[in-house]
């Protein structure tokens, strides 16, 4: 079995412009997302290994806020994964596998996680 290290922020809330149904559309609605990069570890990490040796955890959270396209509505919640997932791979040729969960907080009802999961490997 190869070495493998995964990187993840989770239960991050970020407003996107999503949805099919009328109640969602014109407005943003709050998004959680997991985020969870797997990429091939150096050999060894000691107390001062640099950060360039990984990747930046911020970088997952860009690529579910900032990264997202201004003014764009997406209407299935899988073009944003996906939109997150490319702009991992772009960002680092050291990902091998993003894996992202989103849940949709303005359908629950009954704190019920309503969303989506997708593992994409890198192509």
């Amino acid at each position: 079995m190869a070495d493998s290290l995964t990187l993840e922020i989770a239960d991050f809330v970020h407003m996107v412009h999503t949805g099919i149904y009328s109640e969602e559309t014109g407005k943003p609605q709050p998004l959680r997302f997991t985020i969870q990069v797997t990429m091939k570890p150096i050999a060894h990490y000691t107390a001062d290994t640099p950060l360039d040796a990984s990747k930046n955890y911020m970088d997952l959270k860009f690529a579910a806020s900032e990264a997202l396209p201004d003014g764009v509505h997406f209407k299935l919640i899988e073009a944003v994964a996906d939109h997150v997932c490319d702009t991992l791979f772009a960002q680092d040729e050291r990902v091998e596998a993003v894996t992202v969960k989103i849940v949709k907080l303005a359908l629950s009802v009954e704190q019920e996680l309503i969303g989506i999961t997708l593992t994409r490997d890198r192509r």
